[in-house]
């Protein structure tokens, strides 16, 4: 008995024609052909494969109808994860984070697509490895329906067999949102440092800052020589010979100098990176790194 499976859409209707049409013809090659038809049904379209013959070879007809059903399937979570995975992240951000302005849910959309590991989330990372469980997952529950079904109506499926995938997504979603707050935080609190350092007169013209191993940072002025105490007054630290031990007061301390330059020395290991983005953000156009002078091998 010839197979068929119809799919019905309300969106991306030649989309799937043609891929379709592109799995079809690759089952061409397995010994199958499969007729193509399309009718429409109120809001949706009904893309109809039926098989037509099998052929004559190795395979039994109930291995082509397994081959057929995870084409189909393999086709359908593909289309799932590039087309709708989208608009399913949108749809939910608009309607839960409605509170949010425009432009922050384009930014939280942008987070949750790196997260999933969406191609248009930027570059690969863990997301690949999530969005590689979530195919397979999303293929096992197409083959299980439509072992028992020939017709699957892409919206209604996901709505309500993809539950765990839809919740994934959520959850993708929530740490974006949290992301984008502290990055937001982030950035307020580098515009409020900046405005304290740009209000108060500079102390210093020139700090040097040799980074060691260890998170141990030396300051240095103009001369090479060691910053001292007083010229810190009123920052609660200590300081011996120059040494500071904590990035915080690092910060704290070049707060407290508002130097017109600050030089980082050996700065490109990236162990201080988040220090150095914060200070070239506090200290906005006042920042250098060098990377090759006497004093970058000073011990």
């Amino acid at each position: 008995m010839a197979q068929n499976i119809s799919i019905g859409t309300a969106r991306h209707v030649d989309l799937i024609r043609a891929g379709l049409g592109r799995e079809l013809k690759a089952l061409e090659g397995e010994g199958l052909k499969v007729q193509l038809q399309e009718r429409p049904a109120g809001r949706y379209t009904f893309l109809s494969c039926q098989v037509t013959s099998y052929g004559k070879d190795k395979y039994k007809g109930k291995d082509k109808e397994a081959l057929f059903r995870y084409r189909v399937a393999h086709f359908l979570s593909e289309l799932i994860l590039d087309q709708w995975e989208k608009l399913l992240v949108e749809e939910m951000i608009r309607e839960n984070y409605y509170y949010f302005n425009e432009d922050e849910r384009r930014n939280i959309f942008e987070y949750t697509l790196g997260y999933i590991g969406h191609p248009a989330g930027g570059v690969p990372g863990q997301g690949q490895i999530f969005r590689s469980r979530l195919k397979r997952a999303i293929i096992e529950k197409i083959m299980d329906f439509l072992r028992q079904h020939n017709q699957i109506i892409i919206e209604g499926f996901i709505r309500f067999r993809l539950k765990d995938y839809v919740d994934e997504l959520q959850q993708a979603i929530e740490r974006a949102v949290d992301d984008f707050l502290m990055e937001r935080e982030y950035r307020e609190f580098i515009q409020l440092l900046r405005y304290f350092v740009e209000i108060q007169e500079s102390r210093i013209d020139l700090v040097h800052v040799l980074i060691h191993p260890g998170g141990v940072f030396h300051l240095l002025d103009e001369r090479a020589q060691v910053i001292s105490n007083e010229s810190l007054e009123g920052l609660i630290m200590e300081l011996v010979d120059g040494k500071i031990n904590n990035e915080d007061m690092l910060i704290s301390a070049l707060i407290t100098l508002a130097p017109r330059q600050v030089v980082f020395h050996c700065a490109g290991t990236g162990e201080h990176e988040t220090t150095l983005k914060t200070i070239r953000g506090v200290f906005f156009g006042r920042v250098r790194e060098c990377r090759g002078c006497p004093l970058c091998r000073k011990e």
